[in-house]
């Protein structure tokens, strides 16, 4: 089987190594207290909402290290549809997609809905998890990293 390479852009880590200093200083402070499975549910999806293939491909693997099960994050695409995932767990998967795609705002009744599962401080990581790997799927997608490119 004979794969495409997408070229890289750039090598923004060479390139900007201060900026990605910081976004790996946001990245470590965002992650503070939440459950590791959730972090990774909650990067996989908003990766797979900005195509980012390199964070896709890094999540999944973290979440298999982690031991996250093959179902759940093949259904993760589709976790509206699935019985897969906890309630606290589709709170967070709600709360991420409107955060990535910003359709018009968060809804007072997505972001309602998490606060009844996660206490304020747990609530304020998520929300800076979800916005940091979507800065990583930006700066990613940009760039064209993708699976490969160190």
């Amino acid at each position: 089987m004979t794969t495409f390479q997408v070229p890289e852009r750039m090598n923004f880590t060479a390139v900007a190594p201060k900026v990605f200093k910081a976004v790996l200083a946001l990245d470590s402070a965002a992650r503070r207290g939440l459950d590791p499975v959730l972090l990774e549910l909650v990067q996989i999806r908003a990766s797979q909402i900005n195509r980012c293939a390199y964070c896709i491909d890094y999540h999944t693997t973290d979440a298999r290290k982690g031991g996250e099960s093959e179902a759940r994050i093949y259904a993760l695409s589709a976790w509206h549809e699935s019985s897969l995932f906890t309630v606290a767990e589709r709170a967070a998967l709600a709360l991420t997609e409107e955060i990535t795609l910003l359709p018009g705002g968060v809804s007072d009744a997505v972001y309602e809905e998490a606060a009844r599962h996660f206490d304020e401080e747990l609530l304020a990581q998520l929300i800076a998890l979800i916005c940091t790997v979507n800065v990583w799927n930006r700066m990613n997608v940009t760039t064209r990293k993708t699976p490969g490119t160190e």
